[in-house]
Parts: structure tokens; C-alpha cells; sequence
């Protein structure tokens, strides 16, 4: 018999609900799991035991006394922390805010909250979520599970770690520029990056408003170790909410449509260089569609390059307003990749450069739009390089260039506000990493991409989580 920690958040709520298992003993388990295994790999970085615990007592008493329950009831999961937390500091992994207590939950927890789950932990990000690398100058590195010495991915990188190593069935995440896909693709575990506006998106930050290319591309979102629990907290976690202005309500399935569903497949996307494993893994994936029925077809959706570029300067020229305040909170090591990540991307000149480039934006997503119109869906790789050492992103100019080149299959779905999966399909034979694959779709078809997820997670997928790699 698998132990409680092994089991998905599906079949955790399912054992609760029947009774075969207690909150407090699922709780007790995770809570046991991050004591063995946490130390080597600093993922979780503030854990909640004794809330936890009184939670899981509730939830238990709540049960025994036939109150109605939500569909997460009794089960524990994590936060990273920059995601709001009632009477917890929202640290964003900097020590300016190691003491910036927020008043209240953030919506995506409120919602976990009401559907039953428990919050066990709150968990690692690089500073200010401003890197593919977890490591903070707060609370220091966060190691990958299949290999110490290798990026756990970020900026979501402390619940992937979480996860793949069994702490946590369920962790909540944040994605504008792959946060939620980079560490899933590192640590071998699936997430979505949901639709723009699909999950409310609000903090208690110290300004009123966000900056504009946080309110297009920035997206909350769940991460899990198997597609279904993706899609159960999707479902908890959608819908429009009052402190979320562009949030909206949206059946999680859209028309049924014409299948077989078509698949665009893109196994060496344009724009550099890509791992010949990772190509043969996406093309492993698309023979996996084929056989659950989809028609695959190898071609590039349009503009595929710009669409990566408009992403660069949206997001930089944004971010370069704040430079200098952030250059105040982050370490050396953030700000020294921040930068040389800024130096590679043309600078907007005035307004009507930034005008430019909203048209620009628009005229990309028209032709991705007719484009999946045919093809409802686009496989690609979620990296083009397997993870790299610890801090060859920021060690130099060229180990950033090569961390953007890498990365380049995320960012269209930010740009373009659309969902975006990533699953597990293989593993590399020499370094033992994992290597995940996107599916991405049209917009609030987050369905059809876990759908098809699922299809390859059923032929392709890992088995976590695992054990800590020495």
C-alpha cells in the first residue's frame, strides 16, 4: 500500500470523504515528509504545522458531524510565497519584505480554503520572481529532486520541488513568463498556465494597482503531480472575484467541436538552438496524440519568433520602469541576471514605440488565433535545454542569453493570454531530469490542453514522486 504522501490530492479528498483516511493523519504525513526530506532540497521555507494540524482536526469533527464538504476537504497544500497569506508576510524572497504581514488571503487561497484544503506550507521563489532559478537571498537555494546540483526552475520552483518529492499533493503558483511551466519542466511534475482572466489575480502589494504587463501576462495558477488534481484545482480556483477587475466567469468546458482534434506540433521551435533529446521527446508526445486519436501535424504556428520578441519588450519595458527600487531589495546575484537579461532586449524609445508594440501584440494574436482555428492545440517543448547548473544564469552575459534562449517556448501563452499545460514525457538518460512538454491552446480551453495532457501522461508519464536524488 502506497504511503499517504505518495497519493494524488484525486484519491487524498476520495479516502477522506469515505473516512478510509483522517485529515489529521494526511496532514500528519505531509507534515512528516517535509521533516525528511526538506533539509536537502529548501523548498518549503515556512511550514505551517500547528495550523495545519488545528485545520485538519476541524475538518475531521466537520465530517464526523455530516456538514457538507468541498472537494478538496481535509487535503493540505502549499503557497509560494508571493502569494498573499492572512497574518503571514508575503516575502517575495527578499529580506526588505521578510516582515510584510498581509491582513488578508489572496483569492486563490481563499478559494483552496473554502473547497476544504488545508495550507501545510509556504514555499521558495528567486527574488521577486524575477528569474528561471530558484534561489532567494532570503531563504537561499532550492535543489531539484533528480539531480542536487541542477535548477529546480522558477520561479515556482519551491512547490515543484515540494511536489515531485511528495511534501505536498497541491501547490499554487504564478506565471508571467513561464513561472508555473519552467519548474514543472525541471522537476518533472504538471501545471497549467491558466487563460488570462480565468483566475483571479489580486495582492495586497504596497501600490494600489499593477504594473500593465503584470495585468495582460501575469496569471495564478495550480501545479500537482498529475494532470486530474491540475484540473480539480483549476476548477476550485476559477471564476470571477471582486478584487480581480478583469477576472471572469467561464464554463471550464467549451463545444464539444469537430475531432479528431488537430495538433499542431513544433518539436525545434524557431528562434535557436534546441537539445536533439528534447526534440525526440516532443515527437515521442505527438506519437502518443496519434494514438489517442488526435491528427498531428508538424508545422509552426505564425510569428512564432515575434511573438517570443513582443513578449521580451512588453515585459522589460515594463520592469525597466522599477529597476531601480527592485535594485534596492534584490541580491546580487537577481539583480546581475535582471540585467543582463534586460541588456539583451531593445529598449522602448517613447510612447508611441509603446503604442507600436500593443498593435504589434494584436496583430500576433489574430494570426495565432486563425491559425488555431484549424489547429486547436500546438505541442511544443516547455525548455530547449535540459536545467542548468546552479547559477549559470546570472554567472555571465552569455548564461543569461542562453537561460532566455532556452525558455523561449513558454513565453507566446503569456503574451497572448493563453493556456498553456505542462506534463511530464520522458526522462534524459545521462543527468536522469525529467523533460515536460507544453500543450497549449486557444483561449479558455484549458479542457482541451488537459485533455490532451492526460493523453500523454497516461502513455509517457513518471512516477512521482521520488525520493531525493543524493
Amino acid at each position: 500500500m502506497s504511503e499517504i504522501w505518495q497519493l494524488s490530492a484525486t484519491e487524498l479528498a476520495h479516502r477522506i470523504a469515505e473516512r478510509q483516511l483522517s485529515s489529521a493523519e494526511v496532514v500528519n504525513a505531509h507534515l512528516a515528509r517535509i521533516d525528511a526530506v526538506n533539509p536537502a532540497l529548501n523548498a518549503v521555507v515556512h511550514v505551517l504545522a500547528d495550523e495545519a494540524r488545528a485545520a485538519a482536526e476541524l475538518a475531521d469533527r466537520r465530517l464526523a458531524a455530516g456538514e457538507a464538504i468541498g472537494p478538496l476537504h481535509g487535503v493540505p497544500f502549499t503557497v509560494k510565497e508571493n502569494i498573499d497569506m492572512a497574518g503571514l508576510p508575503t516575502t517575495w524572497g527578499v529580506q526588505a519584505l521578510a516582515q510584510a504581514v498581509v491582513p488578508m488571503d489572496a483569492p486563490v487561497v481563499e478559494r483552496m480554503r473554502a473547497a476544504g484544503a488545508i495550507p501545510i506550507g509556504r514555499t521558495n521563489l528567486p527574488d521577486m520572481a524575477l528569474r528561471i532559478h530558484t534561489v532567494s537571498s532570503l531563504h537561499g537555494l532550492t535543489r531539484n529532486p533528480w539531480h542536487p546540483d541542477r535548477t529546480a526552475g522558477g520561479s515556482s520552483g519551491g512547490d515543484a520541488v515540494a511536489l515531485a518529492s511528495g511534501m505536498t499533493p497541491i501547490g499554487l503558483g504564478n506565471d508571467i513568463g513561464g513561472s508555473l511551466r519552467n519548474p514543472a519542466n525541471a522537476c518533472g511534475i504538471a501545471s497549467i498556465r491558466p487563460s488570462a482572466g480565468r483566475v483571479p489575480d489580486a495582492e495586497c502589494g504596497p501600490v494600489e494597482g499593477s504594473l500593465l504587463a503584470v495585468q495582460l501576462m501575469n496569471v495564478q495558477g495550480p501545479m500537482a503531480r498529475r494532470v486530474a488534481d491540475v484540473r480539480l484545482a483549476l476548477r476550485v480556483l476559477m471564476g470571477a472575484h471582486p478584487r480581480d477587475p478583469w477576472s471572469i466567469d467561464a464554463p471550464f468546458a467549451g463545444p464539444a467541436g469537430a475531432r479528431p482534434l488537430r495538433v499542431a506540433v513544433l518539436p525545434e521551435p524557431p528562434g535557436g538552438s534546441i537539445d536533439p533529446v528534447i526534440a525526440a521527446t516532443v515527437r515521442r508526445a505527438a506519437a502518443a496524440l496519434a494514438d489517442a486519436g488526435y491528427v498531428v501535424e508538424e508545422i509552426a504556428p505564425p510569428r512564432y519568433e515575434q511573438a517570443i520578441d513582443c513578449w521580451a519588450r512588453l515585459i522589460m519595458g515594463d520592469f525597466t520602469s522599477v529597476l531601480d527600487p527592485l535594485s534596492q531589495m534584490m541580491g546580487p546575484d537577481a539583480m546581475t541576471f535582471l540585467q543582463s537579461f534586460q541588456a539583451l532586449i531593445p529598449q522602448l524609445a517613447d510612447t508611441t514605440a509603446w503604442s507600436n508594440l500593443m498593435v504589434e501584440r494584436h496583430a500576433i494574436a489574430r494570426a495565432w488565433s486563425s491559425f488555431m482555428a484549424e489547429r486547436p492545440l500546438l505541442l511544443s517543448p516547455t525548455w530547449t535545454q535540459l536545467p542548468f547548473e546552479h547559477g549559470v544564469d546570472s554567472a555571465t552575459a552569455a548564461g543569461a542569453a542562453a537561460a532566455k534562449e532556452l525558455m523561449r517556448p513558454v513565453v507566446p501563452a503569456n503574451l497572448l493570454g493563453l493556456p498553456s499545460a505542462c506534463v511530464p514525457a520522458g526522462r534524459d538518460s545521462v543527468t536522469g531530469l525529467p523533460i515536460g512538454v507544453l500543450v497549449t491552446g486557444r483561449r479558455f480551453r484549458e479542457d482541451q490542453c488537459l485533455e490532451a495532457a492526460e493523453a500523454i501522461e497516461a502513455r509517457l508519464g513518471l512516477t512521482t514522486p521520488i525520493d531525493p536524488v543524493g
